[in-house]
């Protein structure tokens, strides 16, 4: 194991102790809410300390194989038992290591929220929209083979199909896919340009357009910390509701939009019955966006001291090329190119999100070796 890491488990292991002696004293019993602070801090030590601890004990078993196997050179039984335990003891040392690895990288409490993902269509016009529907399709069929709920907040269709803007919010409460429920830490790096290039279907002539879509993914705003809206800050007006949705949604003006005057950003909300549940949407949705816009302008400021693999998220940033006529999906982050596309457009993104995550956990784990 590598010195510096092995310098963070140590220190691990005394916070625990620490952690341990503030939980017995009766002040901290007595501050529920410093008490439940500090019992999740314990809980995330204890899970760690425990792993080194497993970690200790194995490279002193394996130390005691090796003399053991040092003194057996007249047993020949004795020996081929030491080895194993040597052998198996060095492949259990590399696994906790790999996973004290991972458990000792930063954390963003944000990972295990819900998200809101915004597709916007861009430029390609009908085309843009359709692969903006195309979109929203593939992320709603991985979210259903994970066991995540999507449910769309806003939509804006098209008239040809597919979307102008549409905006989903993903649950992955009782989530079973590898990313557990943490919807918005697996699919954090969505976010950005996705362009696609194939013969559309108003293409007369079989030729190959290019066309792009941005994906904007922003997590649920917590209830306890969630910015308040000033309600002077904010304008809100209702109108009829336009597109598919029946003869009952078009009857009232119960569609909302809400603008946030000190910074412009607008969230409107038409797929509701009710003007009440739309305008109810439309504010969760307009506080993700005012938190994203405060998270980006931080990651813009970051990234001017450091250009990190993933990027920033950002709209500008072009993350994906779709390519229909060759198969091909490639993500330009990492360098991943996967030849199964029709399979990615029908739900199967857990190969890219995976090498997303392994990708950013490498560049964590870079940062703790410079840093350390």
């Amino acid at each position: 194991m590598q010195d510096f890491l092995r310098h963070q488990l140590e220190r691990y292991a005394q916070r625990l102790q620490e952690l341990d002696f503030l939980l017995s004293r009766e002040d901290i019993m007595g501050d529920m809410k410093q008490y439940r602070a500090i019992s999740r801090e314990h809980a995330d030590v204890t899970a760690i300390a425990s792993r080194y601890a497993r970690h200790q004990q194995t490279e002193a078993d394996i130390a005691a194989a090796r003399d053991m196997l040092a003194d057996s050179q007249d047993s020949p039984d004795m020996a081929e038992m030491a080895r194993e335990e040597i052998g198996s003891g060095e492949a259990e040392l590399l696994r906790l290591a790999d996973e004290l690895q991972r458990m000792l990288l930063p954390k963003d409490p944000d990972d295990a929220r819900p998200a809101f993902m915004e597709i916007r269509a861009g430029t390609g016009g009908d085309e843009s929209a359709l692969f903006a529907g195309d979109l929203a399709r593939m992320y709603t069929r991985y979210a259903a083979s994970v066991g995540w709920k999507v449910e769309i907040m806003s939509a804006n269709e098209s008239e040809l199909g597919g979307y102008k803007e549409v905006v989903l919010r993903i649950d992955g409460q009782g989530g079973d896919g590898p990313f557990g429920s943490s919807v918005y830490g697996a699919l954090r790096f969505e976010s950005g340009g996705h362009r696609v290039q194939r013969v559309p279907a108003t293409e007369t002539q079989g030729r190959i357009h290019t066309s792009a879509c941005t994906v904007a993914v922003m997590p649920e705003p917590d209830e306890a910390e969630a910015i308040t809206l000033n309600p002077a800050d904010l304008r809100i007006d209702t109108f009829r509701a336009s597109g598919a949705g029946g003869q009952h949604i078009n009857k009232t003006d119960s569609a909302v939009r809400v603008v946030h005057l000190p910074t412009g950003i607008v969230a409107e909300c038409q797929d509701g019955r009710s003007q009440h549940s739309n305008k109810a949407k439309a504010l969760q949705v307009l506080q993700a966006r005012i938190q994203e816009k405060e998270r980006s302008e931080r990651a813009a400021k970051e990234a001017a001291m450091r250009k990190g693999l993933i990027g920033s998220g950002d709209r500008s940033d072009r993350i994906r090329t779709y390519n229909f006529p060759q198969g091909r999906l490639t993500d330009h982050r990492i360098n991943l190119t996967l030849y199964k596309l029709l399979q990615v457009m029908e739900g199967d993104l857990g190969e890219v999100l995976q090498a997303l995550a392994h990708a950013r956990e490498a560049e964590l784990l870079e940062e703790l070796q410079v840093n350390s």
